[in-house]
């Protein structure tokens, strides 16, 4: 009785019995940065991150939410189906490179990443959010304003930043698609690092 009563406990406890709890797992909501757009999704960041995960053996799963093209305003309208659905411990946004890149209201940007903070931390699913930062060809004025977005809602929310997602990346060529806008598939390790030192110590 006392054998089997020790192996219950011991799988109740163990992080196979974890795999499939949702309440373990990371939900990734961004848009082509994270959806490996133009690259093979095996060597995405992402699926990178996933993998890395299960090396160290940790108890969680990582849900890909991303769509390239996503502005915040789609990620906003399709965040609470996905935390009703995932219940994620942690959530990552990293979205709002096309609200810069198509010139969009950065009020409204704001506005929507604070609702995307909120929804998060109102389902108890703590927060990343993953900064970027926009070409210089729009202005000075324009590109300060959307950066600072970032450093903004980090200072009026206790969420993890990552102050620019491509640092080390987006000034290198040789790491960069033809486009200028989206990292290959060698940049990929490089981002995961990034993301790693600020969700490591949230595992």
């Amino acid at each position: 009785m006392l054998r089997s009563l020790l192996f219950v406990i011991f799988f109740i406890n163990s992080p196979l019995s974890l795999a499939g709890d949702t309440s373990h797992t990371i939900l990734v909501v961004g848009d082509s940065i994270s959806a490996a757009y133009g690259i093979n999704q095996t060597a995405g960041w992402v699926h990178l991150l996933d993998s890395k995960v299960t090396q160290r053996k940790k108890p969680y799963q990582v849900i890909n939410a991303s769509i390239s093209g996503d502005t915040t305003i789609n990620g906003l309208k399709r965040l609470p189906a996905l935390l009703k659905e995932y219940r994620p411990a942690i959530t990552i946004i990293e979205l709002g490179g096309n609200d810069g890149l198509r010139g969009l209201s950065l009020k409204s940007m704001k506005k929507n990443l604070k609702a995307m903070i909120s929804l998060s931390q109102q389902a108890d699913s703590k927060v990343v959010l993953a900064g970027m930062r926009i070409p210089p060809n729009y202005g000075k004025r324009y590109t300060q304003a959307f950066y600072q977005i970032y450093q903004d809602l980090n200072d009026d929310y206790e969420i993890a930043l990552i102050p620019f997602i491509l640092q080390g990346i987006g000034d290198k060529k040789e790491l960069m698609q033809k486009d200028g806008l989206h990292p290959t598939a060698q940049a990929q390790e490089i981002i995961l690092r990034t993301v790693w030192k600020k969700l490591k110590p949230m595992l």
